[in-house]
């Protein structure tokens, strides 16, 4: 049996199916499409989400489990405009931890970014055990301060950072955000790109929900250069890597204005 079934009835044979499949896998046969290769169907959904009549159904892509687009309202360009030039990297939070539904929201909206060949495989270590989290900023001044030794010259302009770690004991690495999450996937060719997509879907829904979050770039460097002390903490299986991490939690502050941007420049060629 095909993944693919068509029905006849609506089916009009435009071929739009078989145009939009990444894959290429679907041809026009007999006047209606086909799957030619099913094992390399991505289960990108495009077939059913694109068909104008809803003649098609995907094994892989129920149609049952989709939403209908219609009577669903599309941001205008300026309001888009707004949302997107809206988010702000939260540096300072509110001392109070978010509800686990909260922190499930946000990282339900972040599967739908896009991945390599649909790849997907994003998966995701929240810490919320504050003592778990000093512990995180702790090896991961430890670090820095290992790689300021080395004389590294990207280091420079961090040495300040672990000083006053050691000096005050104030949070320079996650800003007392009361979660980390922390994006991992398996050996692949796309993890670091996913993991960045998914992590941004997550950090520009945040506000929606009330939330706020930052790139937490100590702890991502950390991690890729595979520091053990920030590995075991974070309980990393075996089988994957971290490919990001942001901070999050309820934001101190409100932001009153959009800030400009440097001018945009583009070379046409």
């Amino acid at each position: 049996m095909s993944i693919l079934t068509v029905d006849q009835e609506r089916c009009i044979n435009c071929g739009i199916c078989a145009e939009v499949c990444p894959a290429g896998i679907i041809r026009m046969r007999r006047n209606q499409p086909e799957v030619l290769l099913e094992k390399a169907c991505m289960a990108c959904g495009h077939c059913i989400a694109v068909c104008p009549r809803d003649a098609i159904d995907n094994v892989k892509t129920p149609v049952i489990n989709q939403i209908p687009l219609e009577g669903i309202p599309k941001l205008d360009a300026a309001t888009a405009a707004r949302f997107l030039r809206s988010r702000r990297s939260i540096r300072c939070y509110r001392t109070e931890s978010v509800p686990r539904e909260k922190l499930n929201q946000l990282l339900d909206i972040a599967r739908f970014a896009p991945s390599g060949s649909n790849a997907q495989g994003v998966s995701y270590i929240i810490i919320e055990n504050r003592e778990i989290l000093k512990k995180i900023i702790t090896v991961t001044v430890d670090w820095l301060e290992e790689q300021i030794s080395l004389g590294l010259d990207w280091t420079k302009p961090y040495a300040g950072v672990a000083k006053i770690y050691r000096r005050t004991g104030r949070d320079v690495i996650l800003r007392d955000a009361p979660h980390l999450i922390v994006a991992t996937a398996s050996n692949n060719t796309f993890g670091r790109t996913n993991a960045l997509l998914a992590l941004a879907y997550a950090e520009l829904f945040a506000p929606t929900i009330g939330l706020g979050t930052c790139w937490s770039g100590f702890v991502e460097m950390c991690a890729f250069a595979n520091y053990s002390p920030l590995i075991h903490l974070l309980q990393v299986p075996e089988d994957k890597h971290v490919t990001g991490a942001i901070m999050a939690g309820y934001p101190k502050y409100s932001y009153r204005r959009l800030v400009d941007r440097n001018p945009l420049e583009i070379n046409w060629i």
